[in-house]
């Protein structure tokens, strides 16, 4: 009964159900059942017209109309007096169509619900709910669900009591039980409601306890199947692809060890290399996914992870998302490497003719160790001798089908590790990478002093000169960041044309570099390496530098509109600095007029340089569909009741549940588990295919 048409639910038709599948996604009586109130209103009380006040939410008055009058205007309404003992209302309704009064009589007892506003003393209501008291029984009444209606559904007078009836007409039909889609070990075992009391209390409740347990409910189990289905994924791919054994440390990681290792180890890095060392020498192939902050120093234990893969007689390569940022992947490690007597490759496009040709043969052979590149690494005409070990750099720019390719290089698939440095926050990281396992970096190297964060407005630039031309004849360097690149008209932003220009005349003693996006990519390139030699002290930017720019000696971050960017990515444009001995500065440039919720962005900025806080502030402010690289993994944030944001505990609660089930019974094969098998067969067309993810 459930999967039957939307069009066959008695209120709704054809017409309704084409407007329901359109504007809301809803097709059967499931999805109805499923499509959940975001609010309630008390029904049960009824006010007294003396008192209500401005600012009163949602109220229920009970009186009579005392008459109706036609007002003729730009656009005609109808304005009703209501009487309930106590006082006067003002009842309004704008005539579009049809009369909304028609039906309603003098003198007759009503119940209207309403939001108020007060004009002179007196409450008035727009297009109110309006009932027949008689019909109503106020001790049944509970709680009323609002449901968010689209603006088209509205102008046809589609609204939320639409809707509420849709959904009680609904329930009405179904008279046996729904079905339950959780085993009852776990419905006892956690002391949930059953599905279908779950169901109807969540649209129908009478009390706020009502709600709260049909919402745990519904929410555990939503969150329970997300997580069953990516550790049944997990599981499956870790039997199906066992991985290359690499037990031995050699003479390269212990000749790095001793002799060429720039500063001692963290604790944190040599937690993640234990765990990488633990991954390569079990015989399942590695799939982790290494957190680290911005300077955090993941790419050293990239490389010794890279390191290890050689001295058991594998090659290994990095592949990053951009040119700039795989050159500068060839620098650190080259720098790093010093002498030793290893063939470090960079393969980009840029890389063409007898050169491309030398690398590629010298891949085939064996005699490069270490293949640095781009996108260009996955063609078909890439071949490895032997490739061990996979550096997937900030991966969530990477493809499904893209990253596929390069398990083709190698009779087993490699061993992967998959860095980001935007730091995703717990419930996030379960969900989206939740088939990975994490290790995090969460200590910056030894000399590093954090970055000072200030928020200056934009009629402070006179002093903010003065510090970046005092940092300039320091010797350091400094980045501007525009939302913009020219002008628009739509927005009152800073944009990048104008500031060059403008800071070309404040600061003509010096050179002054500029990128962007619509920039082509040696133009690009050329610029960014003027900035890098020292040659330019200046370089002004959009977003395009926020990932993989690495000028130890740039010291200021300046950032036009830092009101315009979201928590991660102001973050992420903070790492750019930092990265030498000298104290550094991010200062965030914004107008005075700013909102409460924006202030409170900023604030955390200056107060915090912890990557994983801001990360949960963020997704608390934004919601998880909104932060950078969520979209592109994969993950659909298309959850009807959950909230990956403020559900962390239950989140936990499901995924120690769907372990528990997955290590016992990877295949579901248990009778009691039958109810899960059913469960994943139904959601299989709306459920997110984790294959994409890692």
């Amino acid at each position: 009964m459930l999967t039957t048409s939307l069009k066959y639910l008695h209120g709704v038709g054809p017409q309704r159900a084409e407007t329901l599948k359109k504007e809301l996604g809803l097709e059967t009586f499931s999805d109805l059942l499923e499509y959940f109130p975001y609010r309630y209103e008390d029904r049960s009380q009824i006010y007294h017209t003396n008192d209500v006040h401005d600012g009163m939410p949602y109220v229920q008055l009970c009186g009579e109309f005392l008459g109706f009058e036609t007002v003729q205007g730009r656009q005609k309404r109808i304005v009703a007096r209501f009487f309930d003992g106590y006082g006067y209302a003002e009842v309004c309704w704008f005539v579009r169509r049809f009369d909304p009064t028609s039906g309603l009589k003098v003198n007759k007892k009503y119940i209207i619900f309403g939001k108020p506003t007060m004009f002179k003393g007196i409450p008035q209501f727009m297009h109110p709910e309006i009932e027949e008291a008689e019909k109503v029984q106020l001790s049944e009444m509970g709680l009323q669900p609002h449901y968010h209606t689209s603006d088209k559904m509205k102008k046809a007078y589609f609204t939320s009591r639409t809707l509420e009836k849709l959904v009680k007409k609904l329930l009405s039909t179904i008279v046996e039980p729904i079905k339950e889609t959780l085993p009852q070990f776990i419905v006892n075992g956690l002391h949930l409601i059953d599905r279908d009391t779950a169901l109807r209390n969540i649209h129908y409740p009478k009390t706020t306890a009502d709600v709260a347990a049909a919402t745990r409910r519904l929410k555990f189990e939503e969150l329970f199947y997300v997580q069953i289905n990516i550790l049944r994924y997990a599981t499956e791919h870790r039997n199906k692809y066992r991985g290359y054994v690499m037990p031995r440390v050699g003479e390269m990681f212990n000749g790095f060890y001793f002799n060429h290792l720039p500063f001692q180890l963290t604790g944190a890095q040599k937690r993640v290399l234990r765990d990488v060392k633990e991954d390569i020498s079990s015989g399942r192939q590695m799939n982790r996914l290494l957190q680290g902050d911005v300077g955090s120093g993941k790419t050293l234990v990239a490389l010794m992870a890279m390191l290890l893969a050689i001295d058991n007689g594998f090659q290994a390569c990095i592949i990053a998302p951009t040119e700039i940022l795989a050159e500068q992947h060839l620098a650190t490690i080259k720098e790093f490497l010093g002498d030793m007597p290893l063939q470090v490759e960079l393969l980009t496009g840029v890389v063409k003719g007898k050169k491309r040709k030398q690398i590629l043969e010298d891949l085939v052979t064996g005699k490069v160790n270490i293949l640095i590149g781009t996108h260009a690494v996955m063609e078909d005409t890439v071949l490895f001798s032997n490739l061990g070990m996979v550096i997937v750099d900030e991966q969530h720019r990477f493809g499904v089908a893209q990253r596929a390719k390069l398990w083709s290089k190698n009779q087993n698939p490699p061993h992967v590790l998959v860095m980001t440095a935007t730091p995703i926050p717990r419930t996030l990281a379960m969900t989206i990478y939740g088939d990975l396992d994490v290790s995090i970096i969460d200590e910056l190297p030894p000399g590093r002093k954090p970055i000072k964060t200030l928020h200056k407005y934009e009629d402070q630039m006179a002093s903010v000169y003065e510090g970046i031309r005092y940092q300039i004849q320091e010797g350091r360097q400094v980045y501007v960041v525009f939302p913009l690149i020219q002008e628009s008209k739509n927005l009152d932003l800073k944009n990048l044309e104008d500031g060059y220009l403008r800071l070309c005349q404040v600061f003509p003693e010096y050179e002054i570099s500029k990128v962007h996006g619509q920039m082509k990519s040696a133009e690009k390139d050329a610029e960014m390496q003027r900035f890098v030699s020292g040659e330019t002290k200046i370089l002004v930017a959009t977003t395009v530098i926020e990932v993989g720019v690495n000028v130890p000696n740039a010291s200021v971050m300046l950032i036009y509109n830092a009101e315009r960017f979201g928590l991660s990515q102001l973050h992420q444009l903070r790492g750019r600095v930092g990265r030498g001995a000298s104290q550094s500065y991010c200062i965030l440039l914004s107008k005075r007029q700013i909102g409460s919720e924006t202030r409170k962005r900023l604030d955390i900025m200056c107060e915090s340089n912890d990557g994983f806080r801001i990360a949960e502030a963020d997704l608390k402010l934004r919601g998880p569909g909104d932060l950078e690289g969520t979209q592109q993994s994969g993950m659909a944030f298309d959850l009807k009741i959950a909230n990956i944001a403020r559900d962390g505990e239950l989140i936990q609660l499901a995924r120690d549940e769907a372990r528990k089930i997955i290590e016992r019974d990877p295949q579901l094969d248990l009778p009691e588990h039958s109810i899960i098998r059913h469960r994943l067969q139904e959601l299989k067309k709306t459920i997110v295919d984790w294959s994409a993810i890692s």
